[in-house]
């Protein structure tokens, strides 16, 4: 039997659920999931197997109308993951329907011709009646041809693997691009900083929007088989600094815990932790942050 393999983008509001969808296809968590918006900055691929067939998936930030530096880079990421996949996964929330967002991705997916395959996949089904469901899938249809329509709810497993099963086989025959037990393509130390970013979104909610970014600066190897890893937490300003901090020290403390216990369940081994914050005004401008998180930072310019 012949082997399939493609590049499939997941594409949407930001929140629409990508995150979610990608860590189910791929029975593991490669993508961070919060419920904030724009929590994905890079382009994580995230590799699944179905039969004799690899999916590698683009999860793309969220699209929406960019204002500062840091958002353009992410619009222009999102389209530029779309515009390299065989395939393009279009991800709407049932309950909130045909919103302007999606109208305007669904105008620039007609701008960009008619040469790729489009799916769409209605997620967060369980939130709504299914004669609403059903005049959604039609309202959907009209405003674009879409090749196949997918009822899923991302967080609860229900049509992802029918979802995927299609996916394998609609993708070109060819050799497959990863080892067997690769989830992602990104390198560990990047999958790590993602991971201790999650735990900071989560703990600090709307204190601190997106003024933060997170670095691995080293992760060493040690003989017992354990790996010490140490990352810097960039924030723009010196008050951002108390506030990740928090009083005593018990946010950061809290924040460190959570991202070892999550980052020794990933790696199954032992994991020493050691957090530092610091104060860079300007790490918004600087290309070095940029590519650090897989964005292009001429991509920001307006």
């Amino acid at each position: 039997m012949s082997t399939r393999c493609g590049f499939v983008a997941l594409i949407g509001e930001p929140n629409a659920g990508k995150s979610t969808l990608l860590n189910a296809m791929v029975g593991a968590k490669v993508s961070i999931v919060t419920h904030k918006v724009q929590t994905t900055r890079a382009r994580i691929r995230g590799v699944a197997l179905e039969g004799e067939s690899q999916i590698v998936f683009v999860d793309t930030p969220g699209l929406f109308r960019p204002r500062r530096r840091l958002d353009r880079a992410m619009v222009a990421a999102a389209w530029g993951g779309a515009a390299d996949a065989d395939i393009v996964v279009l991800l709407i929330e049932a309950h909130r329907g045909l919103t302007e967002g999606v109208k305007a991705i669904l105008e620039a997916l007609k701008e960009r011709g008619s040469g790729q395959t489009v799916a769409l996949a209605i997620n967060k089904i369980d939130r709504v009646k299914s004669e609403t469901l059903l005049a959604l899938t039609k309202e959907m249809n009209e405003a674009y041809p879409f090749v196949e329509t997918y009822l899923i709810s991302a967080e609860k497993g229900y049509g992802v693997d029918d979802l995927r099963e299609w996916l394998a086989g609609a993708l070109p025959e060819g050799p497959w691009l990863y080892p067997e037990d690769q989830l992602s393509d990104l390198p560990m130390r990047m999958i790590a900083a993602e991971m201790t970013r999650e735990k900071l979104t989560l703990r600090l909610h709307q204190e601190l929007p997106y003024q933060l970014t997170v670095e691995t600066e080293n992760w060493e190897e040690r003989k017992d088989g354990s790996a010490r890893i140490d990352q810097v937490i960039y924030v723009a300003r010196d008050g951002h600094k108390g506030i990740v901090l928090g009083k005593g020290g018990e946010t950061i403390k809290a924040v460190s815990q959570a991202a070892r216990a999550e980052l020794e369940e990933f790696l199954d081994r032992k994991v020493h932790l050691f957090l530092q914050v610091k104060v860079r005004p300007n790490w918004l401008e600087e290309a070095e942050r940029y590519s650090e998180m897989g964005l292009d930072f001429k991509d920001g310019n307006s």
